[in-house]
């Protein structure tokens, strides 16, 4: 997976790889799809949601720019596969995931690893965040627009990546926030590439009602 998926579709930060070489992907994902695990694309984990293709979550990792001692938010962690990528690159690591059946299976199967510098904790991803400011959050659905109240939450000079719905597909998207800080941030915007994730809903993404 890191040589002919990562590395070959363009990953080239030796810490991403190293991460993602090192997390067993096959403990995130249901019974009946281990045999997929390492497959490049995305899996189901059920409640109608996805653990994402490895290369996303490479590409989202490396757009972080992590240098290990930050404090990293992961929303929408889903199976908690994310966050325990993230634990390896990061200082500290929280995942908030809206569905509580999908966060208390991501934080036993978290602690069952020893990963001690994250856990996933139920609560809605998509409005302000508890603690912070973060160094760096990552977003693991598609927003329908940039989420104000997660760049409100990045400490100055920190990233978020997104991926912001369109008809055609989302697109991932690198933003950094270059003011000193408060309540109106200013970001810079980067563009990473298309993709397809299932929907961030809650108070600040979409109404389940607009998605089926």
């Amino acid at each position: 997976m890191v040589r002919d998926q990562l590395a070959a579709g363009g990953i080239a930060d030796s810490r991403v790889l190293e991460a993602m070489g090192a997390v067993p992907r096959e403990e995130f994902v249901p019974d009946g799809w281990r045999h997929r695990a390492y497959a490049d694309g995305a899996l189901p984990i059920g409640h109608g949601q996805t653990i994402s293709q490895p290369w996303v979550v490479a590409a989202i990792c490396e757009a972080l720019e992590l240098e290990g001692d930050e404090d990293v938010l992961d929303v929408g962690a889903g199976s908690g596969y994310s966050t325990a990528v993230l634990a390896r690159l990061a200082g500290r690591v929280t995942g908030l995931e809206l569905i509580p059946e999908l966060a208390e299976r991501a934080a036993d199967v978290l602690r069952r690893l020893g990963v001690r510098n994250a856990t996933v904790l139920a609560a809605d991803g998509s409005v302000r965040p508890p603690g912070g400011p973060y160094g760096a959050i990552a977003v693991h659905a598609a927003a329908p627009s940039l989420p104000v109240e997660l760049a409100r939450a990045l400490e100055p000079g920190g990233r978020l990546v997104v991926p912001i719905a369109s008809g055609e597909a989302d697109m991932l998207t690198a933003f950094r926030r270059v003011d000193p800080g408060g309540d109106a941030p200013e970001l810079e915007r980067r563009a990473l590439a298309p993709c397809r994730f299932v929907p961030l809903l809650g108070e600040g993404g979409f109404d389940p009602g607009e998605v089926g």
